[in-house]
């Protein structure tokens, strides 16, 4: 489901459709890649990313919910994580790992898997 999001995205964006998050999708993400222009934001999460770091987890990458169940500055399910191609702990991955995640899965489902914070 994942690689399908990314090439509607890719194939939406005018790019070559191939369902990998490389440097030109990552860049049209805004998640920065070589195709991307310089930002003074460069390799930021894009505002609605921003807001539901701060919200979820006060933009802790390392944050675990009280009950374990979610993780990672996003608060990742283990299950949404490994949809998304994470592996291991999301609050364990890099900051970096775990913006690009967010992203690709704001572009497949929006908001929706953040219903409090989206």
């Amino acid at each position: 489901m994942t690689a399908r999001a990314v090439r509607a995205f890719q194939r939406s964006h005018g790019l070559t459709v191939d369902g990998i998050v490389g440097p030109q999708t990552s860049a049209a993400l805004g998640l920065g890649g070589s195709a991307a222009a310089p930002r003074s934001t460069a390799g930021a999460p894009s505002g609605t990313l921003a807001r539901i770091a701060q919200c979820e987890s006060g933009g802790n990458p390392t944050a675990v919910s009280a009950d374990g169940r979610y993780r990672g500055k996003y608060q990742f399910s283990r299950e949404t994580w490994r949809a998304m191609g994470g592996t291991g702990d999301p609050a364990q991955a890099p900051e970096a790992e775990q913006d690009q995640r967010a992203a690709a899965l704001l572009a497949q489902a929006g908001t929706s898997p953040w219903p409090v914070c989206g």
